[in-house]
């Protein structure tokens, strides 16, 4: 058993974890754990870019305007001002760092290359060609691991939150983490403890995450009693491309945002059937009309059109996306793209106020882990980078000014005495087939109560055998993923049951319209 002391301890690698890490190396040391490698993230994925208000023909006004829009009436006004004024003083700092985003020869756009994507009324996506995640986890994993004050553990995977009652509040005192390479428990004592695990989509069969967005920060935050906000929401993202071959791969919103064209196999462009907006709708919309026209035709997919582009323009916007479409002989100057909607953002989590504080004392929570409010019902594309380094600096802010007068806790050993049965990894890969599988088919893009409840059931079940698999097995990532997996795959569930209305990401045909009190529906779970 190791135990370690640091003033710092941040869970997670994206660009919420990573940039409150280096805030946090300057008032003191930091461990960074990360249940990968550094780069595996949904940042390194992410492809559109970040939301900002650069040009001097844009507005803050227009900004905020469309964030609540697509968020469905149920935005935190405060966080989402927040969100939109400061947010291009992070994005400049990323680029002071050396991000490397695509430039251009507008002088009305302070030198950025600015894109359109769904949702969004003008031009303010600041991007790095077809692949901004990747630059932005090059750059802020290079500088981390230059700092001295850093410390990052690659293949350690945090097993649960130490807490203690002190003065009736609860307190986080750091992680118990699984060193995956040698089955080892190490207690990480911290005085400020980060959660910047990610997001929950592996919980569904399809989706555009990596395999390490099991809904872990959820989970432990949950066990260890902090309150759980809005967990319903989980978006769709409307184009994944449609291909065995190129499984989790995503067609960037940004496409539609230079042209590209939604239609059936018969050639109809259907979106203006829809939405005012056409291509251009909310995802939620967009999601629900492909999956509404899929369900009509009986077609596995739909298709996206971007022919009408030049090959040059294509080449220097999506080169990424050309190069992995050819890789499955998809030309996508001459032929349409075989898309469908998958998982792929959730925007509910543990809530936070403004300065990243969640109901836990000195528990911060960042990123798509969190529950800030941003994104309301629905996320507004390329809102979710920014939403990260905006509360990342307020959280390092809050945590510098108190951490001088917090004390280590006295926390126990973690005990290993029980975890002594091995568990087959079959019979782990088989449970978490079940969790995913009865997500997507009961709580997708259109959920009843019937198919809900039939979920629950199931989940149910899969939970109380992932827990009694837990206390009594050899300590695994894929046993620990699991337990996380069936515990944030209830939430979801009970989230979904107890709202009572059709809004944002959320739809169900029991109940197809909208409460006239929202800010009364904006569900919360807190612990058993």
């Amino acid at each position: 058993m190791i135990i370690m002391d640091v003033d710092t301890l941040v869970l997670g690698t994206g660009i919420a974890g990573l940039s409150f890490a280096l805030r946090a190396s300057k008032f003191g040391n930091v461990a960074v754990v990360t249940k990968k490698s550094d780069t595996d993230s949904s940042t390194n994925n992410a492809q559109g870019g970040i939301a900002a208000v650069l040009s001097s023909v844009d507005s803050y006004e227009s900004h905020i305007r469309d964030t609540h829009v697509a968020g469905a009436g149920l935005c935190r006004k405060e966080a989402v001002d927040i969100l939109v004024h400061e947010g291009p003083a992070r994005v400049l700092e990323l680029a002071d760092l050396g991000v490397r985003f695509t430039r251009g020869d507008d002088p009305t756009t302070m030198g950025f290359d600015l894109g359109r994507e769904g949702g969004h009324s003008t031009r303010r996506i600041v991007h790095a060609a077809d692949l901004t995640g990747r630059e932005i986890e090059r750059v802020l994993v290079a500088t981390v691991k230059a700092n001295p004050k850093i410390n990052i553990f690659e293949q350690h995977y945090a097993i649960d939150l130490l807490t203690e009652n002190t003065g009736g509040k609860k307190v986080c005192r750091g992680a118990s983490v699984l060193n995956s390479d040698t089955g080892e428990v190490i207690v990480i004592r911290a005085k400020i403890t980060m959660l910047a695990t990610g997001g929950s989509s592996k919980i569904y069969l399809h989706t555009t995450n990596p395999d390490i967005a099991t809904g872990d920060g959820v989970a432990m935050a949950y066990r260890a009693g902090a309150v759980i906000s809005n967990m319903e929401f989980i978006q769709f993202h409307p184009t994944t491309l449609y291909s065995d071959a190129a499984r989790n791969f995503l067609i960037s919103e940004a496409v539609r945002g230079e042209g590209g064209i939604l239609r059936l196999r018969t050639g109809e462009a259907f979106m203006k059937n829809y939405h005012a907006m056409a291509d251009l709708a909310p995802r939620d919309i967009v999601a629900r009309a492909i999956d509404n026209e899929m369900k009509k035709s009986g077609e596995p997919c739909v298709y996206l059109d971007v022919t009408g582009l030049s090959e040059e323009k294509i080449k220097e916007h999506f080169p990424y996306i050309r190069e992995r479409c050819l890789e499955v002989g998809i030309d996508i100057a001459k032929d349409q793209i075989p898309i469908v909607p998958a998982a792929h953002y959730t925007c509910g989590g543990v809530w936070v106020d403004t300065m990243g504080r969640t109901t836990v004392e000195n528990l911060y929570a960042c990123g798509e882990v969190s529950c800030t409010g941003v994104h309301g019902a629905n996320r507004l594309a390329s809102n979710s980078l920014l939403e990260a380094i905006v509360f990342a600096k307020r959280s390092a802010d809050d945590a510098a000014a108190k951490i001088g007068s917090l004390a280590l806790g006295d926390t126990a050993e973690f005990d290993m005495t029980g975890h002594a049965d091995r568990v087959p990894l079959n019979i782990i890969e088989d449970l978490e087939s079940t969790v995913r599988t009865a997500m997507w088919e009961y709580v997708g893009i259109v959920r009843t109560d019937k198919r809900l409840n039939k979920a629950l059931q199931v989940v149910e079940g899969v939970k109380e055998t992932a827990d009694k698999l837990y206390d009594t097995g050899i300590l695994t990532p894929s046993l620990l993923e699991l337990r996380n997996m069936a515990q944030t795959a209830k939430i979801i569930i009970m989230s979904a049951l107890r709202r009572k209305e059709s809004r944002g990401l959320h739809y169900s045909p029991d109940y197809p319209y909208l409460s006239d009190k929202p800010e009364e529906t904006n569900i919360v779970i807190g612990e058993d």
